[in-house]
């Protein structure tokens, strides 16, 4: 292997491994790294290369055509672009000459490499940012606060590109960092967490170990003192004043005192009591406000203002975490004085009693009294009181009270039975202006005397069963008394067998029969115990009944009502009989008369809604002939109205009266004709009638009349012609025969014929 110096570079020229095969002449490359410009870094070449270009050289591997080509006759390598180390260290090629014109190699391939030579290109940088330590406070010099590390993309084994060396640009005199390792602790005794909580360091790192000409960057390191408990509470002043109302509710805040701790959390806790050996400290308590560690003083027991106008008292406040490394156990406690002054207030009276209860007879006259409330005015004025009972709750008014007093007297006769207790409320009122007022509630119980008689606990029937032997037990008797006395009720009964607050009847003979006697009277006498006794006289029917085998008496209610009433049992059974039947036939009667009414309706529905010819008058009948002049006659039509036909009220005409008047008046028109006053007058009373009347047009339908057509001698009754006075001159009768007419009744009445 030979080597040769050439453009600066030292060539390391190899010889073939082999002596039969020929060798290569050829360079072991270096490139530095970051050089734009292209240049010749090398030359390869064959042992037979004669300089006649007849060897070509060709290049293949990393970068070959890309980062680095090769003359293909004189076998120099160039480079194509910079290139930097960080991204690729080394190339790994393949060179070989071949023959041109046989194009066959003249030697073997072979392999080498060309190394990327490093240059101090990159600046260190820090891992792991941001960087964040705690420390605590008051710890001692060269406590370790944090380790910081950097690293450098260039080649720690060429050179002094890549080797870092730290120091702390801002931090000192509190911290340093170690040249090489980066390990930051601290430099400073008894940092304070209350003077200063919270440092920023600023270490640097550089390559090239610090000589000038290298790269360097820096990293923040934030360091935060904890706490620890060196610091014991201190109140701000000696003496704390406040003022309370006298009225002020038990819990009451009073104030607040505060003693400063400068250390946090737990350290800061502290618990506020009061001296224990003073009276003060019973009237007020004091506790600890978790949130902002104040003391909150609470007011314990009520104020009097004309009893005490002023406290005065010790309180303390204690660490309740304490640290005897930084402080004595006596600097964890501080001590101050609480003044407490108690403001006047114009209160109202006050009752010598929370309540009154008293008792009177229910017997006690009225102006009785019962008893006196007192209250006074607790003020240091006091002022006159006037006294008065709430008419708002006391609802029977059985009280009055004295308004200068408070004497509480009987207003009306009170009655225990009716109310047994009165709750009434009075109420003390100054007679200042501002009028300030109480009130106490006083119970009365009213205590009972003997005022009522004792009767019978309910309404007996007693019976006794025929065939009853003597010494039997017919009824057993109990009373009843409203009075309530202290030893209970006891009661005595007469003419009957006694018992223990009960009597019984007992038959004083045998064989008892209703065909002798249905019933007896017992009058039996009440007494109760009382002072004085009273008594009550009450008198039993006692029933004499057929009774079953087991004594029962089935019918023994209905027999004591037949016997009361004087009456056997088939007698009181027979007029209940008549009674309901009675009953029965009165309702038949009611249905059957509801029907007929029923029938009665329909029938005038019937014909209401029928209409006549439009030609026709609504106030003339509809009505026709069949034949000619004595022709048969058939029954006319139903009269149908016009118009709806309400019934007349006032003016309704009775339907005797109208067939009465239209008998009479046809039977004189067939003797006096139609040239009649008396005639013409009841035509003309009917057509006005008609024309009049606004509730009923006449209803009549009539198939033929006795004057009617041309040469009548009675003249027409229809009103058609009833405007035109003039007749038309008599033809003879073609049948002189009298014509029978039919009037259908008015208001569908009962049907009559009238011939004249």
């Amino acid at each position: 292997m030979q080597w040769k110096e050439m453009h600066g570079w030292t060539v390391k020229m190899s010889m073939p491994s082999v002596l039969a095969m020929r060798g290569w002449i050829w360079k072991q490359l270096f490139v530095p790294e970051e050089d734009p410009t292209p240049r010749v870094i090398g030359q390869l070449k064959s042992d037979y290369d004669r300089l006649e270009f007849s060897i070509k050289y060709i290049l293949s591997g990393d970068g070959a055509g890309d980062a680095f080509e090769i003359d293909e006759y004189s076998g120099e390598i160039r480079t194509l672009k910079k290139l930097d180390r960080e991204e690729k260290a080394f190339y790994v090629l393949q060179a070989q000459a071949i023959n041109r014109k046989s194009n066959e190699p003249v030697e073997p391939q072979s392999e080498f490499i060309i190394t990327v030579q490093d240059i101090n290109d990159n600046v260190p940088q820090f891992q792991n940012e941001p960087y964040v330590s705690s420390i605590p406070e008051m710890c001692l010099i060269g406590t370790t606060v944090a380790q910081v590390t950097a690293t450098d993309a260039d080649d720690p084994m060429f050179g002094n590109n890549a080797k870092l060396i730290y120091s702390v640009l801002q931090g000192e005199p509190y911290f340093s960092v170690e040249p090489k390792t980066g390990i930051i602790v601290t430099s400073w005794p008894n940092m304070d967490r209350e003077a200063r909580e919270q440092y920023l360091v600023v270490v640097q790192v550089k390559d090239m170990l610090g000589l000038s000409g290298g790269y360097s960057s820096s990293t923040t390191v934030t360091v935060s003192l904890t706490d620890v408990n060196d610091n014991g509470p201190t109140f701000q002043h000696h003496l704390y004043t406040f003022a309370v109302p006298e009225n002020a509710a038990e819990g009451t805040t009073v104030g607040r005192v505060m003693a400063y701790d400068g250390d946090s959390g737990i350290n800061a806790k502290m618990t506020y009591s009061l001296e224990d050996d003073l009276e003060e400290s019973s009237t007020f308590i004091i506790k600890t406000d978790p949130v902002t560690q104040e003391g909150l003083i609470l007011l314990a027991k009520p104020l009097d203002y004309e009893t005490k106008r002023r406290f005065v008292m010790a309180a303390e406040a204690v660490n309740d975490h304490v640290d005897t490394r930084f402080l004595d156990l006596e600097e964890f406690r501080d001590r101050t004085t609480l003044k407490i002054i108690v403001e006047d207030v114009d209160e109202p009276p006050v009752f010598l009693s929370a309540v009154y209860e008293w008792k009177v007879p229910e017997n006690a006259a009225v102006g009785t009294v019962v008893g006196s409330v007192s209250a006074r005015d607790t003020d240091t004025v006091n002022n006159p009181i006037r006294y008065s009972i709430d008419k708002r709750r006391d609802n029977t008014k059985a009280f009055k009270i004295d308004p200068n007093n408070g004497t509480i007297i009987v207003a009306k006769a009170l009655d225990r039975e009716t109310a047994n207790w009165h709750n009434i409320t009075v109420e003390a009122k100054e007679t200042t202006q501002s009028h300030l007022s109480s009130s106490v509630v006083v119970f009365i119980k009213v205590l009972d005397i003997n005022d009522n008689v004792p009767r019978l606990a309910r309404d007996y029937q007693p019976y006794i069963c025929e065939g009853t032997q003597a010494g039997e037990l017919i009824q057993l008797l109990s009373a009843v008394d409203p009075d309530d006395p202290v030893e209970g009720h006891h009661f005595y009964f007469s003419m009957v067998q006694c018992m223990d607050n009960t009597a019984g009847i007992v038959a004083r003979r045998s064989y008892f029969t209703r065909k002798d006697r249905t019933q007896y009277l017992l009058p039996v006498v009440v007494t109760d115990s009382g002072s004085p006794a009273l008594s009550s006289t009450n008198t039993l029917t006692i029933s004499v009944c057929s009774c079953q085998p087991a004594g029962h008496c089935p019918t023994g209610g209905v027999e004591a009502l037949a016997l009361s009433m004087g009456v056997s049992l088939q007698t009181l059974l027979g007029i209940v009989v008549c009674f309901i039947t009675l009953i029965v036939l009165s309702i038949l009667m009611l249905v059957v008369r509801r029907h007929r009414r029923k029938q009665q309706e329909k029938l005038e529905v019937e014909g209401k809604e029928l209409e006549l010819p439009e030609t026709v008058s609504q106030k003339v009948l509809y009505y026709g002939e069949t034949g000619g002049v004595g022709a048969d006659l058939n029954f006319c039509q139903p009269a149908v109205p016009l118009r709806r036909h309400p019934r007349r009220r006032e003016r309704r005409l009775r339907r005797e009266d109208v067939r009465a008047s239209i008998r009479m008046s046809l039977r004189e028109s067939h003797l006096i004709g139609p040239d009649d006053d008396v005639f013409r007058q009841f035509i003309l009373d009917r057509l006005a009638e008609a024309d009049l009347d606004p509730y009923v047009p006449p209803f009549d339908c009539l198939r033929t009349y006795a004057y009617e057509g041309s040469g009548s001698p009675t003249g027409s009754l229809s009103s058609l012609d009833s405007s035109t006075t003039e007749l038309e001159p008599e033809q003879p009768i073609s049948n002189p025969r009298t014509y029978t007419v039919r009037l259908t009744p008015w208001y569908w009445g009962g049907e009559e014929d009238t011939i004249f």
